[in-house]
């Protein structure tokens, strides 16, 4: 066993007991604890215990100076129109430079909406139950078209779920995107240690691991030469955003032209809180940095601040995971002194004792290791955050029930289809909050935003016909 040179280097990082079964295992089990150990960077673990495990610098968040973030507002809400309109004329000369290319962050499965199978692959349209997948391919299908140019998409999954998001893509044809432009490859993940410094094990051939956050996707990309192959594309802007969101915005000419005309390395878009105690990230200011405060770690206090010249909240800027990245900035946050610092979190974490039985234990035993990526935003260069519509922007699926649940987000789709439809002429019936009595749909394919609508509608000979179970595509 010990001839072997990852038993030696776990051995001698003083992680051997990792082996300790080895001799006991099945050649196929054998095969499995070694690739759960050859994703492990053993200097990378005996730094983090020297800093994060054995000091415990999880104790203090610093929320010193903390102010809330500028950022560029709607016209209607006081912003510069002109500026606006140079933003989006630049944005889309970038497009139909091929200059920008879609990244999902898909690693999730859909356990906590009572679905078993990658999260993307959830059906959440209102007529036609199209999939988050198919949403998002549509959108990038229908961009492509408009701007006269294919975009690129990098999805980025899990261990838990590749190998069944490839084949839902190959089952579906790729949604009618050509194959050579979808970009499947799989998070990162980190071994959890005990509060001594040694990584646990699951099972004797198992290490105990779990992904490396959302952050971990900036390490993701450069791995597995994502970063790379943008180079050659003459892709230098990605455009980030999470899986169970489908009405993002994520091909927004506006937003790639701010991003562009103030040279920003991350760009990020805010949707104005709708409570003082949403659970979304703040957007603040600190000693002349931009930086996320999640809304645990902000103190109600000072989430509940009211700016006395508008009666809004004062941390009113709330992240909802859109972000603008630039490639060589990603590739700085992945590697090197810039790299994203982990953040540690202590866990209940079943594991083997030294006898090799397995303990479930009833308090946190171990801590486990995460990136966050808005933990990037204060290393960039000139960055800035726009105003978004949540109604244009945000109503992602994450609760089987209530709040943020299918029922929710195909409401809202609704709305935004009504609303487009209504501005056109159509003239349907809708009730306080915008919700007519009957769903449809719009396929992106028809339109994905305000402005291709119009357009597909416009070159239509006759107005559409809206009527229950409409589907304009």
């Amino acid at each position: 066993m010990a001839s072997h040179p990852l038993v030696a280097a776990f051995q001698q990082a003083g992680q051997g007991h990792v082996f300790a079964h080895f001799e006991q295992l099945t050649p196929g089990q054998q095969a499995e604890l070694l690739a759960d150990a050859g994703e492990i960077d053993l200097a990378e673990i005996a730094e983090l215990d020297r800093t994060l495990v054995q000091k415990n610098a999880a104790a203090g968040l610093d929320l010193t100076d903390l102010t809330p973030a500028s950022y560029e507002a709607f016209p209607q809400n006081g912003g510069d129109a002109a500026a606006w309109a140079v933003a989006k004329a630049e944005g889309e000369d970038a497009l139909r430079a091929g200059r920008v290319a879609a990244f999902v962050v898909a690693g999730g499965q859909g356990t906590r909406l009572g679905y078993d199978g990658p999260k993307g692959t959830y059906p959440v349209t209102p007529v036609l139950k199209k999939t988050l997948f198919q949403v998002f391919a549509e959108k990038i299908r229908a961009a492509g078209a408009r701007y006269g140019r294919p975009l690129h998409w990098f999805i980025m999954t899990s261990h838990i779920n590749h190998a069944a998001t490839e084949a839902f893509f190959r089952e579906h044809g790729f949604f009618g995107l050509a194959e050579n432009t979808v970009h499947f490859f799989r998070q990162g993940r980190m071994p959890a240690v005990g509060f001594d410094g040694k990584i646990l094990l699951e099972a004797k051939h198992r290490i105990a691991m779990s992904p490396d956050g959302h952050g971990g996707s900036l390490r993701a990309l450069q791995r597995s030469g994502a970063l790379d192959l943008m180079q050659r594309e003459g892709i230098d802007i990605l455009s980030y955003f999470q899986v169970d969101n489908p009405m993002v915005r994520f091909i927004d000419p506006a937003f790639v032209g701010w991003h562009l005309r103030t040279r920003s390395e991350m760009s990020s878009k805010m949707v104005p809180k709708a409570y003082a105690g949403e659970k979304v990230g703040h957007f603040c200011a600190q000693r002349g940095r931009t930086v996320v405060i999640e809304y645990s770690d902000l103190p109600k206090e000072r989430q509940e601040e009211v700016d006395p010249a508008t009666g809004r909240l004062r941390f009113i800027a709330g992240s909802v995971a859109i972000h603008l990245l630039d490639r060589e900035f990603i590739r700085r946050m992945a590697t090197g002194a810039d790299a994203l610092p982990f953040h540690r979190a202590d866990k209940k974490i079943p594991c083997l004792d030294a006898a090799g039985n397995l303990v479930k234990p009833e308090k946190p035993n171990g801590v486990k290791f995460e990136l966050f990526v808005f933990d990037a935003l204060p290393f960039a260069s000139n960055p800035v955050v726009i105003e978004a519509s949540r109604a244009d922007d945000f109503s992602p699926v994450k609760n089987a029930e209530g709040i943020d649940s299918p029922k929710t987000c195909a409401d809202d789709q609704v709305r935004q289809f009504t609303r487009w439809a209504n501005a056109h002429g159509a003239a349907l019936p809708m009730d306080a909050t915008g919700l007519p009595p009957f769903a449809f749909e719009v396929s992106p394919l028809f339109g994905y935003d305000e402005d291709s609508f119009a357009a597909a509608w416009a070159a239509r000979s006759d107005a559409p016909v809206i009527a229950a179970g409409s589907v304009l595509s």
